[in-house]
């Protein structure tokens, strides 16, 4: 074999081409967009994005209006364009309803569900937590005086919504807590992108603001690879961010 001939087979095995080697694996997905649910903001996912930003990602926080089911879903698509490439789209609670939509985005490669609602075309929040074998695990959602919003009375906020958080924090929840609308709470999903896309699931241990068990039925209807949190209250995202930042960089490998 010449001298040039054998370079050019070295080169070749080094690159993978014409070698049988594959060729290098694409990198991870790097875009994780989070997504809050009722009766939160975006402030709270603080500690997942400084631990997913210091691993490389590059992380966006959609804040819901929370006045109509289309109002959020338009706010998650504006946030979605404008990624730069392949996204993981994340959302807690009221934010699994959105992202259910949201997420048929071709952008999206994947979606995380955190203590979330997960609707099936035609489904609201209302018709599954309504479920007469998913009984509610509190009675503690008020309407406002107008009867068009819903807020999780403050005098029962942390024991139903954030129990592992310091009462300090739960307080201060309670009181900037973004209310949802009535109208929002009863609008059927128009689209279901769990059917088509690889779903992940956050299950808290100990959540007294949605049904644990309506989680799993919904977490097993969407094919959902689940982690359990044993212990953990409804705001996972906040008590566990270490296991929540963890199935994300799942959700981002295709793990």
């Amino acid at each position: 074999m010449s001298k040039l001939t054998s370079l050019f087979a070295l080169g070749s095995l080094a690159l993978g081409v014409a070698t049988g080697t594959p060729a290098a694996e694409a990198p991870a997905v790097r875009n994780v967009v989070l997504v809050h649910g009722a009766f939160a903001d975006g402030a709270g996912w603080r500690a997942v994005h400084d631990a997913l930003v210091a691993k490389g990602y590059k992380v966006s926080i959609v804040q819901n209006p929370e006045t109509s089911l289309a109002a959020d879903v338009e706010a998650a698509k504006r946030v979605i364009d404008m990624q730069d490439g392949p996204t993981v789209l994340v959302g807690h609670s009221w934010g699994g309803q959105v992202i259910t939509e949201a997420g048929t985005d071709p952008k999206v490669k994947a979606l995380v569900y955190l203590a979330a609602i997960v609707p099936d075309v035609g489904e609201s929040t209302e018709t599954l937590e309504t479920l007469p074998q998913f009984p509610p695990p509190n009675n503690d959602v008020k309407k406002t005086a107008d009867g068009r919003y819903y807020y999780m009375d403050p005098a029962k906020f942390r024991q139903n919504f954030a129990a592992d958080s310091s009462a300090e924090l739960a307080a201060f929840m309670a009181q900037s807590q973004v209310v949802l609308s009535v109208e929002a709470f009863a609008t059927p999903a128009k689209a279901a992108a769990w059917k088509t896309k690889p779903v992940y699931a956050v299950l808290p241990g100990a959540d007294h603001t949605v049904s644990m068990d309506l989680q799993k039925y919904m977490y097993d209807r969407a094919k959902a690879k689940v982690t359990k949190v044993p212990g953990s209250s409804h705001t996972v995202y906040l008590s566990h961010p270490d296991v929540v930042v963890k199935v994300i960089e799942q959700a981002a490998a295709g793990k």
